[in-house]
């Protein structure tokens, strides 16, 4: 092991992995606000809603990521009229074009996600809410969205760790993000050891935080779920209910 390149190389690693962050919470917060009405389509009984939704999310699923950052990033510049229209400052770019792939990815696995989490809200805690007047946009804003959102957490925290995998192909289309900077390092050392191991390690560091972060999210929400320990009477904090309704 080369520790003076590997010493070397840790600042241009960390830069680049700050430009994967803006990639991947770009893209999955540009992707969460897309995959909410997707998933209410998507959940519609109406055929005119939820079959162009339905077809989105088959394509964005069913082909690779690679492909679709191909076709944005290269493909885009073949569309006729393209490169003389308003667009054409946006698809130039490539790190535009990334996020633009990836959003578009992460919102369809979002939009299934979300709408399992939706059908998956107990039906018993939907009629409750309509039982006391709640309007549907409420309902859905008070009850059925929160309580999808403990639901779907789980399958969220898989999607937002494999977005931060799938962000490695940026480097493909010339962006310098983490993957981009060790390939750019290794082309101009060839020492793929020392440089491709620390880079596995800076992701698989990012992943476990990212998994660590959510199950604590996941605990905190889940309090209801969790036996309550029994009441006791702490030190200068009073008698307990039963005794203070005897005096």
């Amino acid at each position: 092991m080369d520790w003076e390149l590997i010493l070397e190389s840790i600042p241009l690693l960390l830069k680049g992995l700050l430009v994967t962050f803006e990639l991947v919470l770009l893209s999955l917060f540009l992707g969460g606000i897309l995959a909410v009405p997707l998933a209410l389509l998507r959940i519609s009984r109406n055929p005119i809603a939820w079959m162009p939704v339905y077809a989105y999310i088959y394509v964005m699923r069913g082909t690779p990521l690679l492909v679709q950052l191909y076709l944005i990033y290269y493909g885009s510049a073949q569309i006729p009229g393209m490169q003389d229209s308003v667009l054409w400052p946006f698809f130039k770019q490539a790190w535009y074009c990334a996020v633009f792939a990836f959003t578009l990815n992460t919102a369809a696995y979002q939009a299934e996600i979300f709408r399992g989490a939706i059908l998956a809200v107990p039906h018993g805690e939907v009629e409750a809410g309509r039982a006391v007047g709640m309007s549907p946009s409420l309902l859905y804003r008070r009850i059925i969205l929160p309580r999808a959102f403990r639901i779907g957490l789980p399958a969220y925290t898989n999607e937002v760790i494999l977005m931060l995998q799938a962000s490695a192909l940026a480097s493909l289309v010339t962006i310098r993000d983490l993957m981009g900077t060790a390939d750019a390092i290794v082309n101009r050392t060839y020492n793929p050891w020392d440089i491709y191991l620390p880079t596995a390690l800076v992701y698989l560091i990012v992943t476990y935080a990212l998994v660590w972060l959510f199950r604590k999210l996941e605990y905190r929400l889940s309090g209801h779920l969790r036996d309550r320990p029994a009441t006791r009477v702490l030190a200068g904090a009073g008698p307990e209910p039963a005794q203070a309704g005897l005096r």
